[in-house]
């Protein structure tokens, strides 16, 4: 890799601090070139990216954002997972690691804030944002669901008398 190709990968992973909501470091060693694979669709499919750097390029880019505090991460193989959604990453981390072993989970920033490994896990147990939202959306049409129940009964209810009446005049005509 020459100085320019470094310098564009710097300037990527800066961009890429500065636009997500959540960074995850995690020790990838041990793993297969198929379960890092998996790994990657599996964040792709969430929503997240996973890239493996390299860990000084990582550090020189981390400067200057709000996940700089997380360059003492960067000790051996390391991979980092990012997204928008800041439960996103963590659940396929947490969950992948859970199980395969080889990938390690060392920290994560979110916003300024830094998170340890129990921290990251605490944060994967949250809902997602899309399942907050669906929450969200449920609890703003249950009331307005329930009102149409309700003022639909007596009307159901007068209905089904007049059935009655209508069904009882016919069996005295009848008979």
């Amino acid at each position: 890799m020459d100085r320019a190709e470094k310098e564009d990968l710097v300037a990527s992973l800066h961009r890429t601090f500065s636009e997500t909501a959540v960074v995850l470091v995690t020790h990838y060693s041990g793993l297969t070139v198929a379960e890092i694979g998996d790994l990657r669709k599996r964040m792709r499919d969430a929503g997240a990216g996973l890239k493996v750097t390299k860990n000084r390029l990582t550090v020189r880019a981390l400067q200057g954002t709000r996940y700089a505090s997380l360059d003492g991460l960067f000790k051996g193989p390391t991979a980092i997972a990012y997204a928008n959604d800041p439960v996103a990453a963590a659940k396929v981390a947490v969950g992948f690691a859970k199980t395969n072993p080889k990938l390690v989970l060392l920290g994560a920033g979110v916003g300024t804030q830094v998170l340890d490994v129990d921290g990251v896990k605490a944060l994967a147990s949250l809902p997602s944002l899309d399942e907050i939202r669906a929450q969200f959306i449920g609890l703003l049409t249950t009331p307005a669901q329930r009102i149409a129940g309700v003022l639909q009964a007596p009307a159901g209810q007068l209905a089904r008398v007049f059935a009655a009446y209508a069904d009882a005049a016919e069996a005295e005509e009848a008979a």
